[in-house]
């Protein structure tokens, strides 16, 4: 008898986790990132930054640093490497596109191209993308 509420124990606890990560399952499912479209934008030259974005990159060049910012007509994307040793870095937008969450954005700091001789002053690599404005939260991979 003992030996039958054991593993009628067992067999509800087996039901039991089974439900839970069945659950859990189906919740990681739906976090997964499905991409709705990829959104247009431009990358945006030192001239053609508003000036107060400006002011906030300066603060915080060189440190690492992502950061949004909008005019309520457009969204500013602004991603920095904080500071390398030399000069010559240059920044790809892998990808910026639309989930129904939220905007992801990944980008790559690419060194100097080993055949130039690279300038020894620090540099502080950033872009700064300027999309169209969305409600979304920006994440940055």
């Amino acid at each position: 008898m003992k030996k039958l509420r054991i593993t009628a124990r067992l067999g509800v606890c087996g039901i039991l986790l089974f439900c839970v990560l069945a659950a859990s399952g189906c919740t990681l499912l739906s976090e997964e990132k499905i991409k709705l479209r990829d959104l247009e934008f431009t990358v945006l030259s030192d001239e053609m930054i508003p000036e107060q974005l400006k002011g906030i990159i300066e603060e915080k060049k060189k440190q690492p640093f992502q950061i949004t910012y909008t005019d309520n007509a457009n969204l500013y994307i602004c991603i920095g490497y904080g500071e390398q040793q030399t000069g010559g870095y240059s920044i790809a937008v892998n990808e910026l596109y639309l989930t129904d969450a939220n905007i992801v954005v990944s980008t790559s700091l690419l060194g100097p191209d080993p055949s130039e001789k690279s300038n020894k002053t620090p540099s502080y690599p950033y872009i700064v993308i300027k999309t169209e404005f969305l409600e979304q939260t920006v994440t940055f991979e």
